[in-house]
Order: C-alpha cells, then structure tokens, then sequence
C-alpha cells in the first residue's frame, strides 16, 4: 500500500472504453462508502493511440445512464512509474495481461498485474471484459455489467479478503 491508500489501475488496450469506465465505477463506489481518502485510483492505456482523448463517447452515454461520471483523459502505461506507483494492475483481457506483465522488470511487478475476470461474481462464464469499441451500444453495456460486477467482487477482496 502507497502512503496508507490502496492504490488501483486500471488498463485496457487504447483507455477510452474499459479501464476508464472501471476507474469511475471504482471511484464512486469508493466515494459512495465514505472511503475515498484510503484509495487512489486510475486507468491507462496499452497503447499510445488516445493519449488526451476522453474517453469514447458510446461509453460515456452508457455510464452516464447508470450514473457514472466517465471522464478520465486517456494516458498510457508507464513501466517505469506505475509498477511504482500502484498496489493493484487490473487488465480488463488476456493481451492487456500479456502486454503488461512483459514489462515487468521482476515476479513481484508481475504479481501486481491482476485480472479484471477474477472478480466476477454473476457473470462466470466471462473470462475477460470484451473491448466494445467495434461494436454498438449492447457491447458498451455488455463491459459495464463485467466492469461494475469486477468493481464489486474487486472491493470485496480488497476488504474481506474474500
């Protein structure tokens, strides 16, 4: 733990559909339990595609509608402070995994890389958040339903250990 937070990020391939979503969902259920000086949480991306882009717009309609506020400006991973600066690395797929824990500079690096899936407490015949970007509004509310059930069981683990 950094400082006395929990420190979380969030990261997905281009940061401008799933990681920042998970960041504000994070976020508010953080705010929304009184705990929000205990955490530090954010997103970034794989890739430099986005780098200070809001996030897409299909997103940030789907969560306004549930109520979250997705906003975060995209920034991408950097293995040379993040590793540093974070507690917890959740990738929202199996290349975000793969990507990530390749930049790794030892085991204890690569075990801070989690999967957003190993969360999931409805939806187990899910093994990732599957990118929505290249598809309609029905894959935008498809990763909400994975990214919000993550977030929970994430909390969860962070507080029960369970």
């Amino acid at each position: 733990m950094k400082k006395g937070k929990i420190t979380v990020l969030f990261i997905c391939l281009g940061n401008i559909c799933r990681s920042p979503a998970a960041n504000a969902v994070l976020q508010k259920m953080v705010d929304d339990a009184g705990l929000t000086d205990r955490f530090l949480i954010d997103s970034a991306a794989v890739g430099p595609w986005h780098i200070g882009d809001l996030p897409d717009k299909r997103m940030r309609q789907a969560g306004a509608q549930r109520g979250w506020d997705i906003s975060h400006i995209a920034r991408q991973f950097d293995a040379s402070s993040d590793f540093d600066r974070f507690d917890y690395i959740v990738v929202m797929d199996e290349e975000n995994y793969k990507n990530i824990t390749r930049q790794a500079h030892h085991e204890k690096e690569r075990n801070q890389v989690i999967r957003m899936a190993d969360y999931f407490e409805h939806h187990p015949t899910y093994s990732t958040v599957p990118d929505p970007y290249y598809g309609g509004m029905a894959d935008f509310e498809l990763a909400l339903d994975l990214i919000e059930d993550g977030c929970q069981g994430l909390m969860k683990q962070l507080f029960t250990g369970k």
